[in-house]
């Protein structure tokens, strides 16, 4: 039995706490003292609840029904099948859990902890974790954690992926990216990210970036180019994603303010590259809205890190404690802003309102 209360839009409105909890949690942690070993506790027992919310989560996010009747027709192929289709990580584990008797409930977990535990990967490597969080909570984990539960797995991988490129790990940036692709194809994308920002052996890693991208693509993504090109470029993007503007515009903001003080933000050369590059990036899916909305809006899902970058290192750049303090209640103000504005006023947040969860039963 699951935990459904569908009330007036006083009772929806109600039921928005436990995003409000989210949101919350690492506040909490932002005001404390997370360096202690309270608040690395703290941190490990915040992590696991956003897993469970997001993998426990019933009948929350617009594309719902769309993955819960993947999964009721998987057991109609045979698994090699299955592996042959588009996004075999994620139809896998589909068929996986669908073989032994399991539910949609266990696909989402396992997309849940790949994506949060990327998250907590992504954030434990920037200086301020509990702020990362933060920024994380209104869109990366509510919307699209919640949302879309294979670009949420490949997000995951692919944080993983930018905090090892970020160290000059290119072969495990495309390891992971890779891996991430294996949830959602469009995650190939990345993979000529890891030649751009390369600081040495230019020529040779290009060579070998080039080929692991070609082989990617040709893998993962041949097969539908068709589809990919009907559902990205030509259908009628204001019916499948209304809300990309918005979406870029987020990644906009931090991209230009990383440009402005790029030199204050890094401590290193290679990543500050890296960084620059996915700000611009940020800045060109502007004018490409107007030739595929929708390819735009699904590449801006994997430069959601950005906010999450520029935004637990923007305080570094103050003078003095009080422009320190002033710039965290900043961020913490914005992204407040941002999640009222989107439960009270988003188009699709009735996809998400009331959150239920197999935790009530």
């Amino acid at each position: 039995m699951v935990f459904r209360i569908c009330l007036s839009s006083r009772s929806l409105r109600s039921l928005m706490w436990p995003y409000w909890m989210m949101l919350l949690l690492p506040l909490a942690g932002v005001a404390g003292n997370a360096r202690s070993q309270l608040g690395r506790y703290s941190w490990y027992l915040v992590i696991f609840l956003f897993a469970l919310m997001v993998g426990l989560r019933y009948e929350v996010g617009g594309d719902w029904g769309s993955y819960l009747r993947h999964f009721d027709f998987i057991l109609y192929y045979d698994f090699s099948e299955v592996l042959g289709r588009g996004d075999p990580g994620y139809y896998g584990i589909n068929w996986i859990v669908a073989d032994n008797g399991g539910s949609i409930l266990w696909v989402n977990l396992v997309c849940a902890f790949i994506a949060i535990g990327g998250l907590h990967y992504f954030c434990r490597n920037q200086p301020l974790p509990w702020l990362a969080l933060y920024v994380a909570v209104p869109y990366l984990i509510i919307v699209v954690c919640m949302g879309y539960s294979r670009q949420a797995a490949a997000l995951g991988f692919a944080l993983i992926g930018l905090t090892a490129l970020g160290k000059h790990q290119l072969k495990q940036f495309v390891f992971w990216v890779i891996l991430g692709a294996l949830f959602h194809k469009t995650a190939v994308l990345l993979i000529p990210i890891a030649a751009l920002s390369s600081s040495k052996n230019k020529f040779w890693n290009f060579i070998w970036v080039g080929i692991m991208a070609a082989a990617a693509a040709y893998v993962l993504i041949v097969d539908d180019v068709d589809h990919l090109i009907g559902a990205y470029i030509e259908d009628d993007y204001a019916f499948a994603s209304q809300g990309a503007q918005i979406r870029v515009f987020m990644n906009v903001v931090p991209a230009v303010l990383l440009l402005l003080f790029h030199k204050r933000l890094f401590y290193d050369k290679a990543e500050r590259k890296l960084w620059v590059i996915l700000a611009l990036i940020s800045l060109v899916c502007i004018p490409a809205l107007s030739y595929s909305a929708t390819a735009v809006d699904r590449m801006a899902l994997y430069l959601l890190p950005i906010q999450l970058f520029v935004f637990s290192r923007l305080p570094f750049i103050a003078k003095n404690r009080a422009n320190y303090n002033f710039i965290i209640f900043g961020v913490v103000a914005y992204y407040a802003l941002v999640q009222f504005v989107w439960l009270n006023f988003g188009h699709h947040a009735r996809f998400w309102l009331p959150y239920q969860s197999y935790l009530f039963s």
